[in-house]
């Protein structure tokens, strides 16, 4: 039996799964792969949209009465959470409950928003309706991505099966180039706190050497 044909059963049969899997947990990588998939005939597009935003949908509501029922005491446990705490309120403050909306669409804070979520006075039934709308637009756009990816190809290339696993290799080049500019981007806005805070600390340090 031909590689490829192997390789469609096997995602038809398993390849959901593997997806709602992923957008449980987080997903933007593998949506895009499957939106690609779904192009070259493996996947089914609307299957692929629907499984992502069920996991997605999910995933959010876990994490959502995670924070409800035991968020203060992760605050105490897990310090990366404690530590996007703060900023994770300015956003609400600043946004209000529109922050349950760009949750999933926010680097870094991807799990961690609808943990504090849950944490605040917000209703379930609120965030409920919020996170259905947001887990959707989310399974479009990048499902979407994924699949316009592989029309793109299409126009360039005489017959998109024959390069399959360069353009595969493409896409996750640029998912992890994404991922590197946006870190440090991050880096980059974080660096005069840590300057801050190495000069206190070196300033602490020869307090103590002086006393």
């Amino acid at each position: 039996m031909h590689f490829q044909q192997i390789l469609k059963e096997y995602l038809e049969l398993h390849g959901y799964w593997v997806l709602f899997l992923g957008t449980f947990l987080e997903g933007e990588a593998i949506l895009l792969l499957a939106g690609f998939l779904a192009f070259q005939g493996y996947l089914n597009v609307l299957g692929v949209i629907c499984t992502a935003w069920a996991g997605s949908f999910l995933g959010d509501q876990f994490y959502f009465y995670l924070g409800r029922f035991k968020g203060r005491g992760l605050l105490k446990r897990f310090h990366s959470i404690a530590r996007k705490f703060r900023e994770a309120l300015k956003l609400i403050e600043k946004y209000g409950n529109f922050v349950a909306f760009i949750s999933r669409f926010t680097y870094g804070f991807r799990i961690v928003l609808p943990i504090i979520l849950g944490i605040t006075d917000l209703a379930p039934r609120t965030f409920l309706w919020i996170n259905l709308a947001s887990a959707l637009t989310w399974a479009i756009v990048f499902s979407l991505g994924g699949y316009l990816f592989g029309k793109s190809a299409s126009l360039v290339l005489d017959n998109v099966n024959n390069y399959e696993h360069y353009l595969v290799l493409i896409l996750l080049g640029f998912i992890i180039m994404a991922w590197c500019i946006h870190a440090y981007h991050v880096r980059q806005l974080k660096k005069p706190a840590r300057e801050r805070l190495a000069r206190m600390q070196a300033l602490h340090a020869s307090r103590r050497i002086n006393s």
